[in-house]
C-alpha cells in the first residue's frame, strides 16, 4: 500500500470523526436556542451556543470543507455580538440561526454522501445573516425565501427518507455505529472472562468424570451450572445495555418541530419534555421516530387552540404540549398530553357513519376514540400540509404494534387528549407466554395479553354467519380457535376444556382458544422471514431451552386470518 493511500485512509477516517461531531454540535446548538429566554437569555447557553458554531468552524477549515467554515464564521460573528449584548435576542435572530443549521445540515449531508452543495443556499443565508449583524433595518420580516424549497419541518422528516435512500442525505448523527463508555466494555470484558472461569471449570467437573471412577460431584455440578446461568444473564443485560439509548436523541428533534408549526399556524404553544434521559433499544428509537413526529403534529394541529379560541374558553393564550417517557417493568411508556380542545364524541360519531366505519352499539368513550385509529378517518374540515388527508393515524398503531408496543388514548373535551405509547425496551428480547396446541408450541406476546380464563359451557354461544362468541366480564368477545386458523389437531375442541387467552390489539379484544398454558417466557426473537420465509399468522420465532423452535404469533394478523375482527381492523 503507498503513501497516499495510507493518506487517504486515514483523511476518510478524520472526516468520520468531523460528520459525527459537528452532527452533534448542530443538533447541540438548536436544543439551546430553542431553550433560550428571549427576553432573558442565559449568558452559558449563549457562550455555548456559540462555541458550538466556533467548533464547527474550526473543524471544517481544517478538514476542507470552506462552504461550511464560511457559514459558521458569519454565524459565529452574529452569535459573538449577541453574547456581548451588542445585538439583543431576537425572533429574527433565532429563525436566521435555525435557517443556518439547516443549511449546515444539508452541506454535512452532501459531503457525506460526495454530492454537491447547492452554492445559491448558502449565500443567501450568509448574506442574511451579515445583514442582522450589521443590524441593517431593511432586513425583512420573513425568512421564508431563504428556505422556499424546503419545509421547516424537513429537519425531522429527511432523517427517516435518508434512511430509505440508503443513507446518502442521512445527518451525521445518524450512523450504524454507536459510542460505547470505557466503563461499560470493561464491565464486557471482566463478565467475559467469568464466563470463561465458569466454562473451565464446567469441563473439569467433566473431566474428572470420566478419567476416575468415582461418581460425578451432581451437587457441585448444578451450583457451577446456577454459576454458568448467571454468568449468561448478567452478560447479556450488559451486552444490552450497550444498544441503550437515551430517548433525548428523539425528542430534541421536537421542540423545533413544535416552533415551526405553531408559528405557520398562528398559534403559541410550549412543548415540555420530561423523562430525556429514559433508555431504550436504538432499534425501537429508530422506529418510533416517525409515529411520534406524526402524534406530535396532530396535538399542534388538531389539539391545541387558536389564541382566540382559549382566550374565549378562558385558558392559558399558550398552549401546552407534555412528552414524557419513563421505565414500567420492562416496557418503556411514552406519553403525549396537551390541553387543547380535546375530541368531540358527537363529531367522531357523525364522521364514521359518513364514512361507513364500524361502531358497536351503545359505544364507550374508549370505543369512540378508537375510530381515529381507522383507515382514512379524518375530521379536518380543510387538507392542508399539516394534516386532513385521513393518512397516519391507523400507520402509526400498526407501526407501534409491529414493535411489539400498544398505543392508548383518552381525552376530556375541553382539556385535552392523552396518548400513551408502551414500547418494548428492545427488539432482540421479549416476555411472552408459551401456550400448547396439540403438540404444537406457540409465544402470544405478552403485551397483548389482559387474562386468561377455563370459560363455563354457557358462557360460549354460536352466532349465524359470525361463528363462536364468549362472555366475558359483561361483554360478548369473538372465540377464535388457533388450531382452526393454523390447521392442527388440538387435545379437545371444546373450549370449556381449553383456556381462553383475552388479547387486546389494534383489531380490539378476543378471545384465543388454546389447549393450555406452559409457562411465562423470556424469548430470543429470531427473524423467519430472514432465515425462511413469511408465515401469515407469525411475526418472529425463537428457540427453547430444549432446542426446540416455537413460533411467535402476530396476534393482529390471526385476528384478520380468522375472519373474526371485533371492529374496524386495518388490512
Amino acid at each position: 500500500m503507498s503513501f497516499d493511500d495510507d493518506f487517504d485512509n486515514d483523511l476518510s477516517e478524520f472526516h468520520a470523526i468531523f460528520f459525527e461531531e459537528a452532527g452533534e454540535h448542530l443538533a447541540s446548538l438548536e436544543t439551546l436556542l430553542l431553550g433560550l429566554d428571549r427576553d432573558h437569555p442565559d449568558s452559558e447557553k449563549l457562550n455555548a451556543i456559540f462555541r458550538a458554531a466556533h467548533s464547527i468552524k474550526g473543524s471544517a477549515s481544517t478538514f476542507g470543507f470552506p462552504d461550511m467554515a464560511a457559514v459558521t464564521h458569519d454565524l459565529e460573528t452574529l452569535l459573538d455580538r449577541v453574547r456581548k449584548q451588542e445585538l439583543a435576542l431576537s425572533e429574527r435572530i433565532i429563525d436566521i440561526t435555525l435557517v443556518a443549521r439547516d443549511v449546515l445540515l444539508d452541506q454535512l449531508a452532501a459531503h457525506q454522501g460526495g454530492e454537491a452543495v447547492q452554492p445559491e443556499r448558502v449565500d443567501q443565508v450568509i448574506a442574511r445573516i451579515r445583514a442582522i449583524a450589521a443590524d441593517e433595518s431593511n432586513e425583512p420580516s420573513t425568512l421564508a425565501s431563504v428556505l422556499s424549497d424546503k419545509p421547516s419541518e424537513a429537519t425531522v422528516v429527511d432523517i427517516s427518507s435518508a434512511q430509505k435512500d440508503g443513507g446518502k442525505s442521512a445527518p451525521a448523527t445518524e450512523q450504524n455505529s454507536i459510542r460505547v463508555s470505557v466503563e461499560r466494555v470493561d464491565q464486557l470484558i471482566n463478565l467475559v472472562g467469568e464466563l470463561v472461569i465458569t466454562q473451565s471449570m464446567l469441563a473439569q467437573t467433566a473431566q474428572l468424570g470420566q478419567v476416575s471412577d468415582e461418581p460425578i460431584d451432581f451437587e457441585r455440578l448444578q451450583e457451577r451450572l446456577q454459576q454458568l446461568e448467571r454468568n449468561t444473564r448478567e452478560l447479556q443485560e450488559s451486552v444490552m445495555s450497550i444498544r441503550m439509548l437515551p430517548v433525548s436523541s428523539v425528542f430534541n428533534r421536537f421542540p423545533r418541530l413544535v416552533r415551526d408549526l405553531a408559528g405557520k399556524l398562528d398559534k403559541q404553544i410550549e412543548l415540555r419534555t420530561i423523562g430525556e434521559g429514559t433508555e431504550i433499544d436504538r432499534g425501537v428509537i429508530e422506529k418510533i421516530t416517525d409515529p411520534l413526529t406524526h402524534l406530535i403534529r396532530n396535538s399542534v394541529d388538531h389539539g391545541i387552540e387558536t389564541v382566540a379560541e382559549r382566550e374565549a374558553a378562558g385558558k392559558p393564550v399558550k398552549g401546552l404540549i407534555t412528552l414524557t417517557a419513563c421505565h414500567q417493568g420492562g416496557s418503556v411508556v411514552i406519553e403525549i398530553r396537551d390541553d387543547g380542545r380535546g375530541l368531540n364524541r358527537d363529531k367522531l360519531l357523525a364522521k364514521a357513519r359518513e364514512r361507513g366505519v364500524f361502531v358497536p352499539e351503545n359505544p364507550t368513550d374508549q370505543d369512540i376514540w378508537q375510530l381515529i385509529f381507522a383507515p382514512g378517518f379524518s375530521t379536518a374540515e380543510t387538507i392542508t400540509d399539516v394534516s386532513g388527508r385521513g393518512v397516519g393515524m391507523d400507520v402509526v398503531r400498526r407501526n407501534i404494534e409491529q414493535l411489539g408496543g400498544r398505543v392508548e388514548l383518552s381525552s376530556v373535551p375541553g382539556k385535552g387528549t392523552i396518548i400513551s405509547i408502551r414500547l418494548p425496551l428492545t427488539l432482540a428480547i421479549m416476555d411472552g407466554m408459551s401456550v400448547g396446541i396439540g403438540e404444537n408450541n406457540y409465544i402470544v406476546p405478552l403485551t397483548t395479553i389482559m387474562e386468561s380464563l377455563r370459560p363455563r359451557p354457557e358462557d360460549v354461544k354460536s352466532v349465524a354467519g359470525s361463528g363462536r362468541v364468549v362472555y366475558v366480564r359483561g361483554e360478548y368477545l369473538p372465540l377464535v380457535a388457533l388450531h382452526e386458523v393454523f390447521g392442527l389437531t388440538p387435545i379437545s375442541d371444546k373450549p370449556e376444556q381449553g383456556i381462553l387467552i383475552i388479547v387486546d390489539t389494534e383489531c380490539g379484544r378476543a378471545a384465543l382458544f388454546v389447549d393450555e398454558l406452559l409457562g411465562q417466557r423470556q424469548v430470543v426473537i429470531k427473524s423467519l422471514e430472514s432465515n425462511y420465509r413469511k408465515v401469515p399468522g407469525i411475526s418472529a420465532a425463537t428457540i427453547m431451552g430444549d432446542g426446540s423452535v416455537s413460533m411467535i404469533l402476530d396476534v393482529s394478523e390471526v385476528l384478520r386470518l380468522a375472519k373474526r375482527p371485533p371492529l374496524a381492523c386495518a388490512v
